[in-house]
């Protein structure tokens, strides 16, 4: 079965973060809650402005991946919410590709000149990935001045489009 990729929908509001909270916490070990991440609660209010959005990937009806563009303004936007079911990774279905792709055409079709991220030490697996996807690891100086590092984000990358 090959997973659909859609827009965040209102149904998705129980199925995001029960696929999101336990990567962080039990796969990673990080301190994360649901309350810590307001953004899991509102998607659009906080996604869908500007050039951002907020995406799904959807397997047999349920949620078994994300990723998500945060509009920056002046052409900028940040990788958000990137997230794939350990189930789904790797493999010929290639969803952690196929959702970044996504996110990469939109910022393409909407003029945007960069996408930006932040990820924590712990990630290695996804450190590699971007940078197989051509981000280039930048120091958090050079961010976006609005940029939204959180405290867990310790390595930061930049794709030029």
């Amino acid at each position: 079965m090959n997973p659909t990729i859609r827009p965040w929908a209102p149904a998705d509001l129980e199925g995001v973060p029960a696929l999101i909270l336990p990567i962080q916490t039990a796969e990673f070990g990080l301190p994360a809650t649901l309350e810590g991440q307001p953004d899991l609660l509102d998607p659009v209010g906080v996604y869908r402005q500007g050039s951002g959005e907020f995406w799904v990937a959807e397997a047999a009806g349920q949620v078994v991946g994300t990723v998500a563009l945060l509009d920056l303004g002046g052409g900028e936007v940040t990788l958000r919410k990137m997230f794939v079911r350990a189930d789904w990774r790797g493999g010929e279905v290639r969803l952690g590709q196929r959702l970044l792709d996504t996110a990469i055409a939109h910022a393409r079709s909407r003029g945007c000149r960069a996408i930006t991220l932040g990820t924590t030490e712990a990630f290695k697996a996804a450190h590699r990935f971007y940078e197989r996807n051509g981000f280039v690891r930048v120091e958090k100086e050079t961010l976006p001045a609005n940029f939204p590092v959180f405290a867990l984000d310790k390595r930061f990358y930049r794709l030029a489009l």
